[in-house]
């Protein structure tokens, strides 16, 4: 029986011990969705194990194939430029497969929705409230119209209106969006953070929401977000498809 890949979850790392707590929670859900599948994690900056580190270990123990995973949820700079260079240094004997990055996708979407009911909000809700899809922000604008996209995408599943917003180098904030839905007329307004784990930029978007009436917690370790991992990792893992795009 061929061995699966190794999957190698590579998350961006942050001072803040909340983030590598969040992303070991959402990496141990995955492994309890696909018992026997091996899943590492490796951090890019600030926390250990590294990416490095993990792929070094890796090809010692004679390891030889890896999906390695940006946990991230639009293709900006990580995805297009760090990962792929630190993966072009691991060891020659591995051979490494680069997964997609895990939005846009539905099952986030759903997460989103899932966070929105567990803050207080229900299904009736929707038609009155207005949300704000707030994320962390890039200066890539493939990732910026990513965010657009599925703010209008999530706003025709009944939402009042749906606004995105960024926590940096994008407009607008995240206060900004929620003001303009005030002034929209809707009855709520909800801000739900398109964002995978606690640290500065979720805090500022918090801060952000502090008017809303309704704040959805970080997605963390959602059942749908581990789901769309292990989807990415199946597509990744499958050459002839990935070689087509699909």
């Amino acid at each position: 029986m061929r061995t699966r890949p190794v999957l190698l979850v590579i998350a961006h790392g942050s001072r803040d011990p909340r983030h590598a707590a969040t992303v070991h929670a959402l990496v141990e859900r995955v492994r309890s969705l696909r018992p026997g599948l091996r899943v590492e994690t490796g951090f890019l900056d600030f926390n250990v194990p590294s990416v490095h580190g993990v792929l070094e270990s890796l090809a010692a123990e004679g390891v030889r194939d890896v999906v390695a995973l940006p946990l991230l949820l639009t293709r900006a700079f990580h995805a297009k430029s760090d990962i792929p260079a630190v993966l072009r240094d691991a060891p020659a004997r591995l051979r490494i497969r680069q997964a997609d990055v895990l939005g846009p996708s539905p099952l986030l979407l759903s997460a989103l929705e899932r966070r929105l009911y567990e803050a207080g909000l229900t299904p009736a809700d929707k038609s009155s409230t207005g949300v704000v899809l707030a994320s962390a922000g890039s200066s890539d604008p493939e990732a910026i119209a990513v965010i657009a996209d599925i703010a209008r995408e999530w706003r025709g599943t009944g939402w009042c209106a749906v606004r995105p917003a960024f926590a940096s180098a994008s407009l607008p904030r995240t206060e900004d969006a929620v003001r303009e839905l005030r002034q929209l007329g809707c009855e709520r307004v909800a801000v739900a953070p398109y964002v995978l784990a606690p640290g500065f930029l979720p805090d500022r978007i918090a801060r952000g929401a502090a008017e809303a009436d309704v704040r959805g917690e970080v997605l963390g370790a959602a059942p749908e977000v581990a789901r769309v991992l292990l989807e990415r990792y199946d597509r990744a893992r499958r050459p002839t498809l990935t070689a087509l795009g699909a």
